[in-house]
């Protein structure tokens, strides 16, 4: 959600900032909205004072005998009443028309995101590792994982297309991977372990962006509950409706969780293999901040989601995505993407975004500043900022290791790191 006060002081330049996004903002008929709401607002407040002003007379009237002057004067007060009520009415008619316009409109973008209509305008920011020479012809992840315990074909029997059945060390391996990050970013990252909720109100994916714009590439169940399309719903909302204390920020939540998607918008794409599938985990990273802490804590995010690449030794680029190319919450983005030799091309793994204040507005999340706390005056409340960041999604590393650490009989090597969790297994071989 925007501040509306900015969208007044300059509808003009909050256009434009739209207009890089790709969205058209008609500032007359906002212009419109507002000033009959604000009228109305106004009209209500003035009746309704006059109204108190005309009860005091009236005690006054009766007080000294006036009887016909008091009932004339209640009179009006009843006149009043019905113009409270209508401008009232008024009032929150055009307010919903006002904040319906406004949730349909995606963040602006920062000053340093690219313009651009779509990932072709995406900027390579740094590149890591070299794509390895496997000394034969690499295979995909799909071919090779169907000798080594992934069943698509039972999964489609059961529950339809983008589903697996993962058996043996493969899914150890799968599970190792989730262990692993979640190990990594608690211990080496500070970021708190949670088991957030996998099912969720309206209002909480209202709070993030998803709804109610992108309902349809959500599942919901009979009694009006949603599965959550990624963990940032939970853990984000997490502080929905809270006014935080400067000092305990900024927080840092992750979990690993299952993550349902529709993909109503991705018909015809990568219906093979494991790349997009209607459930999957994830590691998500969330951080609550003050807008001063933002922009650095955007980069420790994006970090501590590549280190776990790095640890794993798996070849990857960051890239800066174009105003086109972002989600709907986000004002600037960084996508992590994986060298896949089998595909011979890089994959998103990762997205680490800033939302600014948009989700704490939508959330009413804000924090009080710490001079409270010093016997100041006491301080007008802020929003906070939010930032979300995947750190990784489990299945897309899990084809990145099987498709890296290949071997020419069609084996997988278990990379290092994951030698702990996997109880002696080094070596991942057809069955």
């Amino acid at each position: 959600m925007h501040d509306i006060r900015l969208i007044r002081d300059d509808p003009a330049a909050f256009s434009a900032a739209l207009r890089r996004r790709g969205t058209d903002f008609d500032t007359d008929m906002f212009g419109d909205l507002d000033s009959r709401r604000r009228a109305a607002a106004l009209a209500a407040e003035t009746a309704l004072a006059e109204r108190n002003r005309l009860s005091k007379e009236i005690g006054k009237a009766f007080s000294v005998g006036d009887r016909a002057r008091g009932e004339a004067m209640q009179a009006d007060v009843a006149a009043l009443k019905d113009s409270i009520v209508a401008e009232e009415a008024r009032d929150a008619d055009l307010g919903a028309q006002i904040d319906a316009l406004l949730a349909g409109l995606p963040n602006r973008a920062a000053a340093d995101v690219p313009d651009g209509a779509d990932e072709d305008g995406n900027v390579v920011v740094k590149q890591w590792g070299e794509a390895p020479d496997l000394g034969f012809t690499p295979k995909e992840h799909d071919e090779l994982g169907r000798a080594l315990g992934m069943d698509f074909d039972a999964a489609g029997t059961v529950s339809g297309a983008r589903f697996v059945y993962l058996k043996g060390p493969i899914a150890r391996l799968n599970r190792a991977l989730g262990q692993y990050m979640l190990d990594h970013q608690t211990q080496q990252h500070g970021y708190t372990e949670v088991a957030p909720p996998l099912l969720v109100r309206t209002e909480a994916l209202f709070g993030t962006g998803q709804l109610p714009k992108f309902a349809d590439d959500l599942f919901q169940t009979t009694d009006g509950r949603w599965l959550i399309p990624t963990a940032e719903v939970s853990l984000t909302n997490y502080v929905r409706e809270q006014i935080l204390p400067e000092a305990d920020l900024p927080l840092r939540f992750t979990a690993l969780t299952d993550c349902f998607r529709a993909e109503a918008g991705a018909a015809g794409r990568d219906t093979r293999g494991m790349i997009r599938q209607h459930q999957f985990e994830k590691v998500e990273l969330v951080s609550i901040v003050t807008p001063e802490q933002s922009d650095d804590e955007h980069e420790r995010m994006t970090r501590a989601a590549e280190s776990v690449l790095e640890a794993l030794g798996l070849p990857y680029r960051r890239m800066l995505l174009c105003t086109g190319d972002m989600g709907f919450s986000a004002a600037r983005t960084f996508d992590l993407e994986v060298w896949l030799p089998g595909q011979k091309r890089y994959r998103e793994i990762s997205s680490c975004s800033t939302c600014t204040d948009f989700q704490a507005r939508r959330m009413n999340t804000r924090f009080r500043p710490a001079a409270a706390d010093a016997g100041v005056k006491k301080p007008a409340t802020r929003f906070v900022h939010t930032l979300n960041g995947s750190g990784l999604a489990v299945g897309r590393t899990l084809v990145a290791v099987i498709e890296n650490y290949q071997t020419a009989e069609g084996a997988v090597r278990v990379p290092d790191v994951l030698m702990p969790y996997m109880g002696g297994i080094d070596l991942i071989e057809p069955g």
